[in-house]
């Protein structure tokens, strides 16, 4: 029987990167099948010859989870050149990756991980993750703000799946999203008339930090089963 799967899948698993970071590698020819650029549709297994960057892909890494409290001002794309790059605050060990980015003026919860899979599982939109932010704007929110948001709003020419928004005082809302658009709940906010001056991400599926007890810059190892992946 031929186990052989798609390479970015076979990326994904070896802990290399995400399914979808491993496209783009692919695309940008970083990627070699037994000595020749690799293709989209390449199916591989162990005993095919692969390199990333020209650094060969030989073991399978143990499989790592932390989770980190994000401040403001550290950005998660992983450029070296960037002072201020989440690559420089990364635990130092088998390569990691951010599951679901943070932009730079918001904090909160990121899980940092080398399991490709568990990666895909919690951002791509058929598994429905849901992550939950508590949201500071700039005026008091008015009686209809939370069910316009809550029903769906139209930004960059989609509109937006219904969610959970509830008020918790006079200018802070809650929202859990199950959905992950380009600064989505900042785009929300300014499409309902206000201004997101805090964004802070306090949950992604089952992962609280509110349990955790980390300060802001600080992350420590978790288990798989904390995270809790459910699917239907």
């Amino acid at each position: 029987m031929d186990n052989k799967i798609r390479l970015a899948k076979y990326l994904a698993h070896a802990g290399v990167c995400s399914r979808k970071q491993a496209s783009r590698l692919i695309d940008e020819g970083v990627v070699h099948v037994n000595g020749r650029a690799a293709n989209h549709i390449d199916h591989v297994d162990e005993t095919d010859i692969i390199s990333v960057n020209g650094n060969m892909i030989t073991e399978k890494p143990a499989r790592v989870y932390f989770a980190y409290h994000k401040p403001i001002g550290i950005d998660c794309k992983l450029n070296v050149a960037d002072p201020t790059s989440l690559i420089h605050y990364l635990p130092n060990t088998t390569r990691v990756y951010p599951v679901g980015r943070l932009d730079k003026d918001s904090r909160g919860l990121l899980i940092l991980t080398n399991d490709g899979e568990l990666c895909n599982q919690l951002i791509h939109p058929d598994f429905h993750q849901p992550k939950q932010y508590i949201v500071t704007v700039d005026k008091p929110l008015d009686d209809t703000f939370c069910s316009n948001m809550a029903a769906g709003v139209p930004i960059d020419k989609h509109v937006t799946l219904p969610c959970q928004v509830n008020k918790l005082a006079k200018q802070q809302f809650s929202i859990i999203l199950q959905q992950g658009l380009n600064r989505q709940i900042r785009k929300m906010t300014q499409y309902c008339g206000y201004r997101v001056i805090d964004l802070y991400r306090v949950k992604i599926a089952n992962l609280d930090l509110s349990n955790l007890a980390l300060r802001e810059g600080q992350y420590r190892a978790v288990r798989k089963n904390e995270i809790i992946i459910e699917t239907d």
